[in-house]
């Protein structure tokens, strides 16, 4: 009996570190600067990837640069990031080459979430970048070039090093939710209906299954404010 309530408790203690939720209504919030704090994800990704899109919400005040979404190899801490240099900036690294979204300087706007899509695919080397729903000019990067699939992927920070050498000072601080990434470029009418809150149903990375793990201070919580889209399955 005592065997099995120890093996109990190290079962529950296991599921509090490794969860798969539906995070529906639920964010990641990242209260302080911290070069501990991350969501680690994982993925079903077993092939080097040639395209891929990444969609994700957040909110957030700061105005110094900061990693949103890293995915990082043995070979390459840059393998794949999406990086904030400046607050009318994007940033995307493929295998440590990049290329920087521009966007005209917001004035006399309220904060609020802002929804991304990127994606990039091999055959063309073309880059794509939404923002709440509209595309800028794609941009090229990286033709020819494929992703290896054996990866560490990290919320709110920029690997330095295979799952860790985080900064704080590159650190995200805010809130975080609705993050997706498909294999394959997603069309304008499916970037549409992602920003709409419907969920696809051949992603690598699920909100509505997450796969995921929280180190350091990062707290889930249920969203403050409702989406403006009706949540769709």
């Amino acid at each position: 009996m005592e065997t099995l309530h120890l093996f109990l408790l190290i079962f529950a203690s296991l599921l509090g570190t490794f969860a798969q939720e539906d995070l529906q209504e639920k964010v990641f919030v990242f209260p302080v600067p911290s070069n501990s704090a991350a969501v680690v994800l994982t993925a079903p990704i077993s092939q080097p990837l040639t395209s891929f899109t990444i969609c994700l919400r957040y909110y957030s005040l700061l105005a110094r640069e900061y990693g949103l979404f890293s995915y990082a190899t043995k070979k390459s801490d840059n393998q794949l990031l999406i990086f904030k240099p400046k607050p009318n900036q994007y940033r995307l690294y493929l295998g440590a080459v990049d290329v920087t979204f521009i966007l005209p300087e917001k004035r006399d706007s309220k904060p609020g979430w802002e929804h991304i899509c990127v994606s990039w695919e091999s055959a063309t080397g073309l880059v794509a970048l939404w923002l709440d729903g509209e595309p800028l000019p794609r941009m090229g990067l990286q033709k020819g070039h494929s992703i290896n699939p054996e990866a560490s992927i990290v919320l709110g920070q920029d690997q330095d090093s295979f799952g860790g050498g985080f900064v704080a000072s590159q650190s995200f601080v805010g809130e975080m939710k609705d993050v997706y990434m498909w294999n394959r470029v997603l069309n304008a009418d499916e970037v549409g209906l992602v920003l709409s809150d419907y969920v696809l149903s051949d992603s690598l990375i699920n909100w509505r299954a997450l796969n995921y793990e929280i180190k350091g201070y990062v707290v889930l919580q249920p969203c403050q404010t409702p989406s403006p889209y009706g949540v769709q399955s």
